[in-house]
């Protein structure tokens, strides 16, 4: 027998497609997706474009993820959650599909989805492997990026601390990556942001942060920028690996 209950809705605003995302009858809707590269420099933010359904949910689906509307080990229709969305099935299975690519779900036959249970060991592995590509970038950073550089993503800093302070743990898990991107590009190098964003965001579904310890996650990106802008290595490297393991 299979572990789990079946589920169909995912309550809340994390899971809602957002009003504007209803489908044309192509099964596209017009977006700006400026939206989705929060944190981005504004000089690399892409056009607006066609942004797919399927996106959409993905992107609501993911958020249900963090907030933890979607609860491990609990299994969800594709179906049920496509009338939950107000759209056909096809776009939920193809955005499951690519969530289980992440290991975030698991294929259940003929039933569904089940939501991956991360054990404490995946989280460890999670933080190693984020503390090793993130670390020695930032100690370069340090060295390399000009004093006053820093102030100008205490912003982005200071945005998280006020959604952080909203204790809403979707909405500051993106505020919290977006943050991160914009550190590491930085460095110039745009695989390492990907990379290290993608790893960032399995971390999160792994081990979300409380909403109680929201802020005091956010104000490590203060300090981290303090510590970056006096070039203070050891302190970089200490903020850095306690916040790899405590990731939001």
């Amino acid at each position: 027998m299979e572990q789990g209950r079946s589920h169909g809705a995912v309550s809340g605003p994390g899971a809602a497609v957002p009003a504007q995302a209803t489908p044309s009858a192509r099964g596209e809707h017009t977006h700006d997706a400026s939206e989705y590269d929060y944190g981005r420099p504004a000089g690399s933010r892409r056009v607006p474009q066609r942004y797919s359904v399927r996106g959409q949910v993905l992107d609501a689906l993911r958020k249900a993820l963090v907030s933890g509307e979607l609860v491990p080990g609990e299994v969800y229709s594709g179906p049920a959650l496509g009338e939950r969305f107000g759209v056909s099935a096809t776009p939920v299975r193809e955005a499951m599909q690519q969530l289980a690519l992440e290991g975030a779900v698991e294929v259940v036959p003929n039933r569904g989805f089940r939501v991956t249970s991360r054990t404490p060991r995946d989280q460890a592995e999670l933080a190693e492997v984020r503390a090793l590509i993130e670390i020695p970038a930032l100690l370069r950073l340090a060295r390399t990026v000009p004093a006053g550089r820093w102030s100008e993503l205490r912003p982005l800093a200071e945005t998280a601390a006020v959604v952080a302070a909203g204790g809403d743990r979707a909405a500051y898990a993106e505020a919290d990556r977006a943050f991160h991107r914009a550190l590491l590009a930085l460095a110039g190098n745009q695989q390492l942001v990907l990379v290290a964003d993608e790893l960032h965001r399995r971390a999160q579904w792994a081990a979300p942060v409380r909403a109680d310890g929201l802020v005091a996650d956010a104000a490590e990106h203060l300090r981290l920028l303090d510590a970056l802008g006096a070039r203070d290595a050891a302190e970089v490297e200490a903020l850095a690996r306690r916040h790899c393991g405590s990731c939001p």
